[in-house]
């Protein structure tokens, strides 16, 4: 990985970063050295004094791989990689819950050195998972760091700080230096929600379970993903794996190193989009957090909790036995050229029910039944996960009997790009498409029968917009269930899952996801709700409505209108308001005055009493 040539660090043009600025995007940059007889160092910390002392540990030990790499044997040699880890707070709050770190790695390799060699880390530190952001600032910041040292760091928050506010779920343009960043963020429903609401850009359009029409959009987190180059020895488990992570069971990810592990959960993450993920998922987990220690601690029989690990210390294999579902991805060589995907396979079953299959898309019924295969089954049938401590190998170990079955159509359509990495990379792209588009369509269609719970409704013509909006539709897991067996599912997937699919959906409403999803996409629905009424408000002309009011509806009506006056002054009081907050202020003032009009007179003179309302009346005599 190396940094646009054009780019180069000029004093003239150095920039003094904004730290609220920089804040938005950035926690903080770490340099992370380590040292064979200290361990793991935090050399610098940009801006200085953002990380608690526990919060340095948890960054330390995640900043490098569990061991050098092998592939060297030159004499002076330099590996960099790229990855990503997640890890909790010990004090955040809701929205400051987990931090990100993304990781430019560089292990040099030289005999001149002390001990043979020496290890840093370029780490960003950022609360929001921004991987097609940071990953590409990785690129240019790592190198960089390692040519001209810590200057480059304030540097780059220099420019990084005259970035604009990161505007979730749109395509954005980052300078940085004489470079550009073009990426598009994740989405607003697919991230925590900011200050215990409803995020603002977060419109009705999410809301909906609809396909897009604009497919460059991403639909969630980590779009960038390299699912098929993951996963392509393992593609007929993909939907198993999707139901594994949308009805939130634990899970397990072994990889040989910290960027294929943390890409495959991060892939795994990206299957479920549009749905909003509430399992806790870490993209790079080592012994040294502090969450190892309570899952060590679980006796058998005890629950995980829902949860995706991404591993490469085969130690997991042994501490974390238990674990119900395990994934085995990658290759222990990244220089290795890739296996073609039609002969990557292993197949068995685990004792206690546990399954391990991964399939590739070509040749499919002439391998099932080979000789080859059927003694990879033996084998992993009597050695389970544990055989990976002697050979790394891609399967999935699970007990879970999928509902949903592999779309022979969609796997027919992804193009082997054989063994030309040049080739390989480009049909990566497209099977990324197809298959991202599928999973897309897949969670949408399965996600829709809850549609008609987030139904809003907007007044009708020429009726009152200060009647209460009737409350979104009442819902029961039991009545959804009742009535969705009954109903069917629909074309789309009774195509694709066998017939007991209500399971399924029970299943998915007593896990992690639907109930932060479900909430939120209610909350999205009543504010479109509120959005429609107060629209109406300010286009209804109430003096036609009043003249056909009675008495007590007209009372009714100044009350409500009222009521939104006071709310409306309380949001202007606290800086709140929004560019047309004047406008509807004034227009609920006209309205008021409308319906004051209609009111008897000895009705009239008591409203007037109250010397905060007759302001809002001004002169009643002119209305009469």
């Amino acid at each position: 990985m190396s940094r646009s040539p054009s780019f180069s660090v000029k004093p003239e043009l150095t920039i003094k970063p904004d730290l609220a600025s920089l804040s938005r995007w950035v926690h903080s940059f770490c340099i992370m050295r380590f040292d064979l007889e200290q361990g793991q160092i935090l050399e610098e910390s940009y801006p200085p004094n953002r990380l608690s002392q526990e919060e340095e540990i948890e960054v330390s030990f995640n900043s490098f791989p569990d061991s050098v790499s092998q592939k060297q044997h030159n004499r002076s040699s330099i590996h960099d990689c790229i990855f990503f880890f997640r890890f909790r707070r010990p004090n955040g709050d809701n929205n400051n819950r987990y931090l990100y770190g993304y990781v430019f790695n560089r292990q040099r390799h030289d005999e001149r050195l002390k001990r043979g060699g020496e290890q840093k880390s370029v780490v960003i530190l950022s609360h929001a998972p921004y991987s097609s952001v940071f990953r590409p600032l990785l690129q240019i910041i790592g190198p960089l760091y390692f040519d001209v040292g810590n200057k480059a760091i304030e540097h780059v928050a220099g420019f990084v700080s005259l970035w604009p506010p990161p505007v979730p779920g749109m395509l954005m343009e980052l300078p940085i230096g004489n470079a550009t960043l073009r990426v598009n963020l994740p989405p607003p429903h697919s991230l925590p929600l900011e200050n215990n609401g409803v995020l603002y850009e977060e419109s009705a359009s999410s809301m909906a379970p609809l396909l897009p029409t604009n497919q460059s959009v991403p639909q969630g987190l980590f779009h960038d993903a390299d699912l098929f180059g993951v996963y392509r020895g393992l593609l007929l488990q993909l939907w198993t794996l999707w139901e594994l992570l949308l009805i939130g069971e634990p899970i397990l990810i072994i990889a040989p190193t910290p960027p294929q592990c943390s890409e495959a959960v991060a892939c795994l993450v990206s299957l479920v989009a549009p749905l909003f993920c509430s399992v806790d998922f870490r993209p790079y987990f080592t012994i040294h957090d502090p969450g190892f220690a309570r899952l060590n601690s679980l006796r058998e029989g005890d629950a995980f909790p829902p949860m995706v690990l991404g591993v490469t210390n085969l130690f997991f294999l042994k501490a974390l036995r238990n674990m119900p579902h395990v994934v085995s991805v990658g290759t222990p060589s990244l220089n290795s050229n890739r296996v073609p995907f039609s002969s990557r396979s292993s197949a068995g079953r685990l004792p206690g029910g546990k399954s391990s299959e991964g399939l590739g898309v070509q040749q499919l019924s002439l391998r099932r039944f080979s000789p080859t295969n059927l003694l990879n089954a033996v084998k992993l049938r009597r050695d389970g996960p544990l055989c990976l401590m002697t050979e790394h190998k891609e399967a999935v170990w699970t007990s879970y009997a999928a509902i949903t079955k592999p779309d022979t159509s969609v796997l027919n359509r992804l193009v082997d790009a054989g063994m030309s990495p040049r080739v390989e990379e480009s049909m990566s792209v497209v099977n990324n498409e197809i298959l991202r588009r599928h999973f897309l369509e897949l969670t949408t269609n399965f996600l829709a029968p809850f549609g008609p719970y987030f139904q809003v409704n907007a007044p009708s013509d020429g009726s009152s917009p200060y009647v209460t909006p009737p409350p979104l539709p009442s819902f029961s897991a039991d009545e959804f269930l009742s009535n969705l067996s009954a109903r069917g599912v629909g074309k789309f997937l009774s195509k694709r899952m066998k017939s007991n699919w209500p399971d399924l959906y029970r299943r998915f409403l007593q896990g992690p996801n639907f109930v932060p999803w479900f909430q939120r996409r209610r909350a999205v629905a009543e504010q479109e709700q509120r959005r429609l009424w107060k629209v109406a408000r300010m286009r209804t002309d109430m003096r036609l409505i009043t003249s056909q009011m009675n008495e007590l509806e007209a009372v009714d009506s100044f009350d409500a209108i009222e009521k939104y006056i006071n709310e409306e002054v309380k949001l202007r009081e606290s800086g709140g308001g929004s560019a047309d907050s004047e406008a509807s202020f004034e227009k609920l003032k006209k309205d008021l005055q409308a319906v004051f009009s209609v009111l008897p007179r000895d009705m009239q003179e008591l409203l007037l009493s109250n010397p905060q309302r007759a302001s809002l009346l001004q002169d009643p005599s002119e209305l009469q």
